[in-house]
């Protein structure tokens, strides 16, 4: 739970190093991306206290999903496509829950054998988060679909179809018809051997590759599956700033 007032300003503030709001936005973005712990932060950015106020309270209201909403926009928008997609593929990932995250809100996969929470995405055929919800572990495929129908159903009305793999049932398909979105659950192909991408379903396994860069989101830390869904909005974030403005970042293998 986030502190209820804002902590007094430091003089790092008050020297004007990185000054909040703008220094808690890339104190977060920079913790995602590291995944330090709050009071390891860099001494240039500012202090704990205040990023979290920042991160609890643009959680709370709503701000990192609307700052992440008008950055999809415009990178759709830039690739000559409407601002809000007409299909969208689903799919869940499990990750470790680590030590300290409360009981209540975790599970065990069954199929994956993984003790922790699922992150469930709804992304475009850019790869780009159109909603995310964050569960135990435990729950099945098809509350992940419907969580994930109802969020995508009350952001726009321009879906008109979902793609899903076999892990998903007719109650998701069922659930679809009420929003008026047509689920496909896409079959593995029997005669395929060893690992085969399913044109279009699979950007949705691309885009938790590339979550997989922010050290944040390799094991959930977070106390609220709410901390845990900004945090997949702040990495997207960071994604699409750098695609938009053709940034690069150097990778590890080079020299």
């Amino acid at each position: 739970m986030g502190p209820k007032n804002l902590p007094p300003s430091s003089s790092r503030l008050n020297r004007g190093y990185n000054k909040a709001p703008h220094g808690a936005l890339n104190a977060i973005l920079y913790q995602t991306r590291t995944g330090c712990q709050w009071d390891l932060l860099p001494h240039d950015l500012p202090p704990a206290g205040a990023v979290k106020y920042y991160f609890y309270k643009w959680r709370n209201d709503g701000t990192d999903q609307t700052i992440h909403d008008l950055l999809r926009w415009q990178l759709r928008e830039k690739k000559r496509r409407l601002a809000d997609p007409s299909l969208v593929v689903l799919d869940t990932q499990s990750v470790h829950a680590a030590v300290g995250v409360p009981a209540t809100t975790t599970g065990r996969d069954a199929a994956k054998k993984v003790p922790g929470r699922k992150r469930c995405l709804a992304v475009d055929v850019s790869g780009l988060v159109v909603e995310a919800v964050v569960l135990p572990a435990s729950a099945h495929e098809n509350a992940a679909g419907i969580a994930l129908l109802d969020g995508v159903a009350g952001q726009t009305d321009t879906v008109r179809k979902a793609l899903v793999d076999q892990g998903f049932k007719k109650s998701v398909v069922e659930h679809g018809k009420r929003h008026g979105i047509d689920v496909e659950i896409v079959e593995r192909n029997p005669a395929d051997k060893g690992f085969v991408p399913q044109v279009k379903r699979w950007i949705v396994e691309q885009t938790n590759g590339i979550l997989m860069f922010y050290r944040r989101l390799v094991r959930d830390y977070e106390h609220r599956t709410a901390s845990s869904r900004s945090r997949v909005f702040w990495a997207m974030t960071s994604v699409m700033a750098r695609r938009l403005t053709d940034a690069t970042v150097p990778a590890w293998r080079t020299p």
